[in-house]
Parts: structure tokens; sequence; C-alpha cells
């Protein structure tokens, strides 16, 4: 299978993407905490991995991962050029996100891993019930 764009425009592509106020992800999330009532968070707390949301009394860290960067199965989004650096890349962002829950979780914080496929196709309702029951004061 190619690729329906240039490399050019690829590249172009996926240097656009951001980690930080993603439209599918964290703005997305921002809106179902404040349709769920879900109060107390804060946003680019430092905290080990950077998490998207933290909520400071609960001790939670909300990490909402894109589904191409983190490595999840849910759909085709394998490369078809370049696969052997995508490969490696995002084994590494694996890697790197075990080692972060690892430390967070030494530290005594809870984490809560959160798929771009689950806020699009709207399957957050049970973490959402989770952490709003861990967050009530």
């Amino acid at each position: 299978m190619t690729d329906s764009f240039s490399q050019e425009k690829r590249s172009q592509i996926m240097r656009a993407n951001r980690g930080k106020r993603n439209k599918s992800t964290e703005m997305k999330l921002i809106d179902l905490f404040r349709e769920h009532r879900i109060k107390g968070w804060r946003r680019n707390y430092s905290a080990p991995g950077s998490p998207d949301f933290v909520f400071l009394r609960a001790k939670i860290a909300v990490f909402a991962d894109g589904c191409f960067w983190h490595g999840h199965d849910c759909r085709n989004t394998k490369p078809a050029t370049n696969h052997e650096f995508w490969e490696k890349k995002i084994k590494r962002n694996k890697e790197r996100d075990c080692k972060v829950d690892t430390v967070l979780i030494s530290k005594g914080w809870q984490v809560i891993r959160i798929w771009e496929c689950e806020i699009k196709k709207g399957l957050v309702n049970e973490k959402l019930k989770k952490l709003k029951s861990l967050t009530v004061e």
C-alpha cells in the first residue's frame, strides 16, 4: 500500500501534530469533564511524564494518548513508508509510557490512560465515572 501523499507533504502533516491542546484528545476531554461535572483538574502540571491532566488532591494523572503515537492497535495505523523508523519510535513511546506509569505509581499516584479512539467513539463513560468517584470530595 502506497501513501496518498508525497514524502514532503506527509512530513508536513506529521510535523503539524502537537502534543498539547490537541482537539481530538485534550480539548475533547475538557468538554467531557465539564459535561460530567468532573472538577479539580489542572493542566500543565509538572509531574513525571507530563500528564495532560492532574487531580492533585486525589493524586491522579490522566493521559490522553493518541492511538498512532502510542501504538494502540485499534485500527490500521501502520505507516506504509519509513516503516522501520515508525516502528522504533512507537516502541520507544510505549516503553516510555510504561516507565512513566511505574514512576507515578511508585510516588502514590493513580494513572488513567484514555485512548484517542475511546474519546472519538464515546467509549470513555466508565473511565469518567471512575474518575468522578475518585475525585469527589
